[in-house]
């Protein structure tokens, strides 16, 4: 494949994982679902899966929950992939190109979701007003937006090499990478109070207590958390199943005693 047509794939690739992200979510951005798209368009497929295997233990337990920014090991793996078959550098030296451009986008990331909360208000703003083409054209500028957070830093790397990548994070002003940084720390705690918000909170509110106390007072790891928190959900579960079997019992033993009774 001529390399040309490889450089627009790799670009391609990082729009597409972006978009699929924000979407429907069919190739997901895991590093290993990535790299086998990533060795295909390079014709390396053995280097492609040993950079995004790494890259994808990486990524375990590692996810953007509530709003909030991870180091991009799906844009990683695409750009370790195409640096290390491109320059034959071996996968080591690719792992370490790859994982600054998944830094870099932590920052652009913070940066898009702070403007398209902007393109959001005028979403809603056109729906309240019936304007409804309008609403849909803010609610699709969002996803490009996402797109260009990873159309520049895959096609600065793809035709102007590492150093480039290197310089714009060294260019970067200390106060902004700062900022950016506390206002991703921000995102979660947004996140999770919206969460908290649509979810029946006072209804539960001894499990979140209880769970809070298990994380904060007594270290216990985010699975054991989450076993208890299965456990609980299966006790109410069935608990709430009892309820309505024995609500429909009564239903029809009432129906029934007023036949008789009506005869």
């Amino acid at each position: 494949m001529p390399e040309f047509l490889q450089n627009i794939l790799i670009i391609l690739l990082a729009v597409v994982m972006t978009l699929d992200v924000q979407g429907i979510a069919v190739i997901t951005g895991f590093p290993a679902i990535i790299g086998l798209f990533a060795g295909l368009i390079m014709g390396d497929m053995q280097t492609a899966m040993i950079i995004a295997g790494t890259f994808q233990l990486m990524n375990l337990g590692v996810a953007g929950l509530g709003g909030s920014s991870v180091p991009d090991y799906g844009l990683a793996t695409i750009i370790g992939t195409f640096v290390a078959v491109r320059t034959g550098i071996g996968t080591g030296a690719a792992l370490a190109v790859g994982l600054p451009v998944g830094m870099l986008a932590i920052q652009l990331d913070v940066l898009v979701k702070m403007i398209n909360t902007g393109f959001a208000m005028k979403a809603r703003e056109a729906a309240n007003a019936g304007q409804f083409k309008k609403m849909n054209f803010w609610l699709c500028v969002g996803p490009l937006f996402f797109a260009l957070k990873q159309i520049i830093p895959t096609t600065i790397m793809v035709f102007f090499g590492t150093g480039a990548v290197e310089l714009i994070l060294k260019v970067i002003p200390k106060w902004m990478t700062n900022g950016l940084n506390i206002a991703g720390g921000m995102l979660p705690v947004v996140g999770v109070a919206l969460l908290l918000h649509y979810m029946p909170t006072k209804k539960y509110l001894t499990f979140l207590v209880a769970g809070f106390v298990f994380s904060a007072y007594l270290n216990l790891p985010v699975l054991a958390i989450g076993l208890l928190g299965f456990g609980a959900a299966y006790l109410i579960f069935n608990i709430e199943m009892n309820k309505s079997a024995a609500a429909a019992n009564g239903a029809v033993n009432t129906q029934v005693e007023g036949d008789d009774y009506d005869e």
